[in-house]
């Protein structure tokens, strides 16, 4: 378990900056949803949950985790398969366990269970490129969560996986002509994908994105709002529940999918070029840990976790800025979403982790 001599190795510097985006993201939940309201008080317990998972993480040695990986990984699986079966159904998806007090969404801690149990398999060994094997048992092991989780159907948590994967492939040694290859073959399965695995409702959120005036009072309204409410704040902002698209609830689901679009109203320019400061220092800090690192291990573990979070801070900037599809992806530390916060939160702890015990035998 824990011990008191790990605690000089801790980052406080990436502790200080992640507490302070879940308070800036607290802040904007309370300004978008009325103030003290109950999805308020859920996001509160959300983030005292976090904690406590952040904790449990960075108390147990991660290279116990990896060589359980296994088990969490067939026990996230176990749960999505649940969720398939006997899930909440909301809003045409069936994402969600009913636990009573809560609801429980497996598919986000499915980002941690992958990067674990990829770590595990290419940390193995200490040669310096990936065989052929691995690629395909790490494929095969990616692709599973995926498809369960796109059946929900939840394409856009879904795809938020596959940037582990190739994180981790890249950096384990995969040699240019493979990644050609893999290019080229994804280029190839686009117009099947588009024809036959994308639905009707999917394929209309591309097309609006690409033209959101077609139709601006249904599928193109969200993207037109955000943009709006982006463009709104100027360099100062309106002032904390000030803005008008948010408080108005011009802007569908601000509280959650476009809590950075509120940001931006009423904290305008400079308040969004701090948050973004923010995610840049925990994401190159995060790096750094990677680096630092005393096996590949806990390399390709850091690596994994911080590439889901890097491309899920991205999509969720740009598509709150217009420039990318609408998707429901939340974003990280600051949207509301209790599963979504607590399994950042142990992502997080699993870094921490890493960076505490780099000097242990």
């Amino acid at each position: 378990m824990f011990d008191r001599r790990l605690y000089q190795n801790i980052d406080w510097l990436l502790i200080v900056a992640l507490a302070l985006l879940c308070t800036i993201g607290l802040s904007m939940i309370y300004s978008t949803t009325g103030g003290f309201s109950s999805l308020y008080v859920v996001q509160l317990y959300s983030v005292a949950l976090g904690v406590i998972a952040f904790l449990i993480c960075i108390s147990i040695d991660y290279r116990k985790l990896t060589e359980n990986s296994h088990l969490i990984y067939l026990g996230v699986l176990a749960l999505l398969v649940y969720v398939l079966l006997f899930g909440v159904v909301r809003g045409g998806s069936q994402r969600w366990i009913d636990l009573g007090f809560v609801n429980l969404q497996p598919s986000e801690f499915a980002k941690a269970a992958t990067a674990l149990v990829l770590a595990k398999l290419f940390g193995r060994f200490q040669q310096n490129y990936v065989t052929r094997t691995d690629l395909f048992i790490g494929t095969v092991l990616a692709l599973i969560p995926i498809l369960l989780i796109a059946t929900q159907p939840d394409l856009g948590t879904a795809v938020a996986l596959l940037p582990i994967l190739f994180a981790i492939v890249f950096i384990s040694g995969i040699s240019m002509r493979v990644v050609g290859v893999l290019a080229m073959l994804t280029i190839l399965t686009v117009p099947i994908t588009w024809q036959f695995v994308l639905q009707d409702y999917q394929r209309q959120r591309i097309e609006t994105f690409l033209d959101p005036e077609q139709d601006p009072r249904g599928a193109g309204y969200q993207q037109i709002q955000a943009r709006i409410t982006v463009g709104s704040g100027g360099p100062w902002g309106k002032g904390f529940r000030q803005g008008t698209q948010g408080q108005l609830r011009f802007l569908p689901v601000a509280h959650n999918d476009f809590i950075f679009s509120v940001l931006a109203e009423e904290q305008g320019f400079f308040g969004v070029f701090f948050v973004l400061a923010l995610y840049l220092f925990v994401i190159l800090r995060s790096f750094q840990t990677a680096r630092l690192a005393k096996d590949r291990v806990g390399t390709y573990l850091v690596v994994g976790v911080l590439a889901g979070f890097t491309f899920q801070v991205v999509y969720n900037i740009t598509m709150s800025a217009g420039l990318a599809p609408v998707k429901g992806l939340t974003l990280p530390l600051m949207s509301y979403g209790g599963s979504s916060m607590v399994a950042t939160l142990v992502g997080f702890g699993l870094i921490l982790n890493v960076r505490m015990r780099r000097f242990t035998n």
